[in-house]
């Protein structure tokens, strides 16, 4: 069976249960985690994102959560760390642990409603050194996601067709500012993370029986493109349920089992950061 067969398997599988997604609020989202792999999606910078990630994770209890923010080698530190007791109840030390200043995310302060919902679940790290990431745009996702990168997807181009539609919206996303030759090396970026947080979501499945809880851009809970599309091919047979948060007006059918809407967060243009001074 070629690649290309198998992804478009998987996307008609993806297709077929979008029968039922809809936007939803909050209370209308089940008592219990509806599937082994939950992926939650986010804006980053909108605080409201995270209260309902943090809202979630207490009503699901999983057994582990995967955050994209953190690299493995933090979590690793700060288990250690909480272990020479750094306390996971106090916003300061726990955000000195993982290590969070100067990592490029917004404020911890808007993460740590989650984490302090995570009761015992394991806390697992997903993010990819930025070498590997940058490598990625250069030598492709499948050079730098080794030996595995036929099961999660990477093993051949994609159709020229998806291949010219994740482009237009790498440019959309950078506000038309890239040259239009890194193009198809930021899709392959984006194809690299979405395998390895695929790949995170699994190991942390296999290590605590699930249910896992992935927290991350809602970009990456893309059914068709994102973690559940990787996951839909290198492990059919788990269950997975995406949710994404978007602000303002849903397009008609967003790539979700369900989504959330809400208000945008008060923030500065981002497209000021590619405009020449």
């Amino acid at each position: 069976m070629t690649y290309n067969t198998i992804f478009l398997a998987a996307v008609a599988s993806v297709l077929g249960g979008f029968a039922l997604a809809q936007q939803v609020g909050v209370a209308d989202l089940p008592t219990m985690a509806p599937a082994q792999i939950v992926i939650l999606g986010e804006i980053h910078d909108n605080p409201t994102h995270h209260l309902t990630q943090a809202t979630l994770v207490a009503r699901w209890a999983p057994k582990a959560v995967v955050f994209e923010m953190l690299t493995p080698a933090q979590v690793i530190s700060a288990q250690v760390k909480l272990k020479q007791g750094v306390s996971r109840t106090d916003e300061g030390e726990l955000q000195a642990a993982l290590g969070w200043d100067g990592t490029g995310w917004p404020a911890f302060s808007m993460y740590y409603p989650i984490f302090t919902a995570l009761g015992d679940a394991n806390i697992y790290g997903a993010a990819l050194d930025r070498n590997d990431v940058r490598r990625a745009i250069n030598d492709g996702a499948a050079a730098v996601f080794g030996t595995d990168a036929a099961l999660y997807g990477l093993g051949k181009p994609l159709l020229a067709s998806e291949q010219s539609a994740r482009e237009a919206d790498q440019m959309a996303a950078h506000c038309d500012a890239l040259p239009v030759e890194m193009l198809s090396g930021m899709v392959e970026a984006q194809r690299l993370r979405d395998a390895a947080f695929a790949k995170m979501a699994l190991a942390a499945l296999h290590d605590t029986g699930g249910p896992v809880v992935v927290i991350t851009g809602s970009g990456h809970a893309d059914r068709l493109r994102g973690i559940p599309a990787a996951l839909a091919v290198a492990a059919p047979d788990v269950t997975v349920f995406s949710i994404g948060q978007l602000e303002g007006e849903a397009n008609d059918a967003p790539p979700f089992d369900r989504w959330i809407v809400t208000a945008p967060t008060p923030r500065e243009d981002p497209c000021k950061a590619f405009q020449k001074p």
